[in-house]
């Protein structure tokens, strides 16, 4: 039920206005007159900074790589993901994890951090300056040793890279999602975890939007639920969405 006193911001005007100062939804066609515009953001904002107030600050090397993330304007999954992942890996006893688009290592650094001696996280980017800085910041934490960065296609990489995996976090370009998941699966071992960024896709995924990135995610979405019997899945509501499936056997 809205807001008694805010009737005024419903109409699909104030909610196209609402979205464009937000920043995340430009795109987004509203075309349902009730809708919230914060029924379009998969957490609450405020309940978000809540969340976020609770952990520690991050490290020196976590906040450089923030930083050069900002500066970048380069779209870092956050200390919400980036705890989420480590907890996975965590849980799983994770030694072997594949990374479907890497940029300098944000994530993979969480990743990294979970993983026993030994372990290892491979990652993937095209971008020579990329994987430059993930090395740096890699050896700065103390883990380069386990670090296996890969320029080029990510899943043309994953399909030369032998043996299974404990976990794929997969953050490739939208439109590849769906060749993403199909490729990414087969390669966990049995009770490995499939893991993919932005399902919920700022919002575009209740609708209205028909681009090819759109569609594309809409598609994985679905196939993600297809099949129960070798991968079950759920979408968690954190941030812009986090798929995570585990392969049954």
């Amino acid at each position: 039920m809205a807001p008694k006193h805010l009737p005024h911001l419903l109409s699909p005007a104030r909610l196209r206005f609402a979205a464009r100062r937000l920043g995340q939804y430009a795109r987004l066609k509203v075309r349902e007159p009730g809708l919230r515009w914060w029924m379009l953001t998969p957490a609450n904002p405020a309940m978000t900074r809540y969340v976020e107030g609770l952990f520690p600050p991050p490290d020196p090397v976590l906040a450089e790589m923030e930083r050069v993330g900002a500066e970048r304007r380069f779209p870092l999954v956050g200390p919400e993901v980036g705890r989420l992942l480590h907890l996975l890996a965590l849980a799983i006893g994770a030694r072997r994890v594949f990374e479907l688009g890497s940029g300098f290592g944000y994530s993979a650094l969480w990743l990294a951090r979970a993983l026993p001696e030994g372990g290892e996280v491979h990652c993937t980017d095209s971008d020579p300056e990329n994987a430059r800085l993930a090395r740096g910041f890699f050896e700065r934490a103390g883990l380069g040793g386990r670090l296996r960065f890969h320029e080029g296609d990510a899943l043309e990489t994953l399909a030369r890279t032998p043996g299974e995996f404990d976990l794929v976090f997969n953050d490739v370009d939208k439109h590849d999602y769906p060749r993403a998941l199909r490729e990414s699966a087969p390669r966990l071992r049995p009770g490995g975890l499939y893991v993919a960024d932005n399902t919920l896709w700022h919002g575009r995924v209740l609708g209205g939007a028909s681009d090819r990135d759109t569609e594309a995610v809409l598609a994985h979405n679905r196939a993600l639920f297809e099949d129960e019997g070798s991968l079950f899945s759920t979408v968690l509501p954190v941030r812009d969405g986090l798929a995570v499936g585990i392969r049954r056997s």
